[in-house]
């Protein structure tokens, strides 16, 4: 798609008049704006949409990607946007010729900013434009020198959209919700391939060095990403860039989100690791300047995922990288790095920042960062972004290495919960339950998503292997995480599979994971009020089972090997209906052989309608007189 006729985009030059307007009216500067979704003629109040994306555009000095005085760095562009009472400030960047990703420019005089109102009304916003050495990794206002348009103001009117879900945030509940509309979320999606930005059709993007094979991990193919078989799944009216390219991964996104997905994991910087095949940077050895074509191509394939309802979960490292910045510290390399993908990229209305792949190695070895300084780069990236988005720092699968770690950030007011690696697909509900409870009587409640899943060789199998684990992933760790008050669950294609977890090329080789995900997904949002309800399964007796209860109003009981069980009501009055849902296929739930139960003890529950040695859940609700 041109993006001069893309709806998501309209530019319009206008002439400033404010501070230093007479360096403005002999046009050394002026000041251009972008508002998404909005056409706003020269002269005219600037006007948007509530949650919808705002890009200002200013032209200041003329610079370049690889010239010595470093736009990246000895540059600062911050936009403080004010509403009635409320400030937010929002880094800017250097875009080059303001359309790169088109033009695959690396050099121009365009500096831009993306911000998304939270409120309706009218928001007012001042432009700080500052040179100096490493201004940009400062958070001294005043450092530097005052350049260009340095000082400007304006004015945008939002008018509100009630309609729209809004930005994903945290709170004190062990779920995610939207901003605008209170709706929980509940995860699902894909955690392979976690190169997924090693795609040909992104500029200056290649294979860093020859991919490292060692046994018990996936390695790279010698070629980019092209997701060729998603080519299908593009359809008329969805971006591409630079004459056609994007199609295969745009189409790819497409297909996930319409199977009812809505979150993918990928890595944004993978130097030194498995496959050595993305970064944000100009070159593979380069740690101080970006590629504002890559990025802006980025950007659009980012905005696409939010109008189809995905969330951005950019993992920022991996073990083997984690100490390629600084050393592992929070210094000037990995401030900048960390700016850059906030000014660029925090926007977006579903984000999770995940500080870094299996970080903190077995037992805290020299080659991994310590507890120190996993807490200084998230701190340093959650309180640098102006929307505070969630917050995670993945896991190793082993039990010991797991608590190692997280045990030790319990209650750091900057984490909001672990991206749980699991060896063992049977440890996954009551590794949830732990760290929902141990997290909470820590002080900061976390948000519990299983977020990787052993043995590495496998993950979760494809569905044309005839001996597949995907039963036994759907009962263990996705109805299995659920069950225990979780977020939800991605899946990692193991490294022996074909479509793994550096070489997928389609996501239809899961079909069936994303159709049996989607099934538990909606019974969780249509029949349970699951913020409401605790994991009690000490309520059960019988086959083995997770219950989830709101005790006395309404239980949820999975059985991951079928069977079925006795319910301990003891003290609660009234007629409870039992009905059985399939969570293999869905529907609606259905009666088993007993449709009613009775309180003050414990009851049976009967039997499911079929296929008793099968997965069912059994949804107890009290009868409404």
């Amino acid at each position: 798609m041109d993006p001069a006729k893309s709806p998501i985009k309209a530019s319009q030059a206008l002439t400033y008049k404010g501070k230093d307007s007479l360096m403005l009216v002999i046009g050394l500067f002026f000041l251009l704006i972008t508002i998404s979704c909005t056409d706003t003629p020269a002269g005219q109040q600037l006007t948007a949409t509530q949650w919808d994306k705002v890009t200002l555009s200013f032209n200041g000095p003329e610079l370049s990607e690889s010239q010595e005085d470093n736009p990246f760095l000895n540059y600062r562009l911050m936009v403080t946007f004010s509403n009635a009472g409320k400030d937010i400030t929002v880094p800017g960047f250097f875009a080059a010729d303001g359309h790169a990703a088109e033009s695959g420019a690396d050099a121009g005089n365009s500096w831009q900013v993306r911000f998304r109102p939270d409120r309706a009304g009218e928001w007012t916003y001042t432009a700080s434009f500052r040179k100096g050495e490493n201004v940009a990794i400062s958070d001294d206002p005043n450092a530097g020198e005052s350049l260009a348009f340095d000082g400007e103001t304006g004015v945008i009117q939002v008018t509100p959209n009630p309609d729209a879900d809004g930005r994903l945030i945290v709170t004190d509940k062990r779920y995610l919700e939207y901003a605008g509309s209170g709706k929980l979320f509940l995860k699902g999606g894909a955690d392979s391939p976690e190169n997924f930005l090693g795609y040909a059709d992104f500029d200056g993007t290649e294979k860093g060095e020859a991919p490292r094979e060692r046994s018990g991990e996936a390695t790279a193919d010698e070629q980019l990403h092209t997701y060729a078989p998603h080519l299908q799944d593009w359809h008329e009216g969805d971006p591409s860039w630079q004459g056609g390219k994007g199609k295969g991964m745009i189409g790819a996104l497409n297909y996930l989100a319409e199977k009812g997905m809505n979150s993918v994991y990928f890595l944004t910087m993978n130097i030194g690791g498995d496959g050595k095949d993305v970064w944000p940077y100009t070159g593979y050895d380069e740690r101080y300047r970006f590629d504002c074509s890559k990025l802006d191509q980025w950007e659009i394939v980012f905005d696409h995922m939010d109008s189809i309802g995905l969330m951005l979960h950019m993992v920022t490292q991996e073990t083997e990288n984690e100490l390629l910045l600084d050393n592992g510290d929070t210094g000037p390399q990995r401030k900048l790095y960390y700016r850059e993908l906030i000014a660029r990229f925090a926007h977006h209305l579903r984000i999770t920042w995940n500080m870094g792949e299996e970080n903190g190695p077995a037992n805290f070895t020299p080659n991994a960062q310590n507890t120190e300084q996993q807490k200084a780069m998230s701190e340093y990236l959650k309180t640098h972004d102006p929307y505070r988005n969630y917050l995670v720092i993945h896991t190793h699968s082993s039990y010991k290495d797991r608590h190692e770690l997280m045990e030790r950030l319990l209650g750091f007011p900057y984490l909001d919960g672990p991206s749980i690696q699991i060896g063992d697909k049977a440890d996954a509900h009551e590794e949830t339950k732990f760290w929902i409870d141990r997290s909470a009587a820590a002080g900061k409640q976390w948000v519990v998503n299983i977020d990787e899943i052993g043995p590495a060789n496998r993950g979760v199998d494809p569905d044309d292997r005839e001996d597949n684990n995907q039963a036994e992933v759907r009962a263990e760790v996705l109805w299995g995480n659920l069950m225990a008050g979780g977020g939800g669950t991605e899946y990692y294609f193991g490294y022996l599979n074909h479509d793994n977890d550096l070489g997928c090329e389609d996501w239809r080789s899961r079909e069936r994971v994303w159709d049996f995900t989607k099934v538990a997904l909606d019974f969780f949002h249509e029949y349970l009020p699951f913020d409401e309800m605790e994991s009690r399964d000490e309520l059960m007796v019988g086959d083995r089972s997770f219950c989830l209860a709101k005790e006395g109003e309404i239980y949820a009981i999975y059985f991951p090997n079928g069977g079925s069980g006795n319910l301990d009501l003891t003290g609660q009055a009234g007629d409870f209906e039992v009905l059985w849902f399939n969570p293999r296929d869905g529907g609606e739930p259905v009666p088993g052989n007993i449709t009613k139960i009775s309180g003050t003890m414990s009851q049976s529950l009967g039997d499911p309608p079929t296929d008793p040695e099968k997965d069912w859940v059994a949804l107890i609700r009290k009868e409404q007189k």
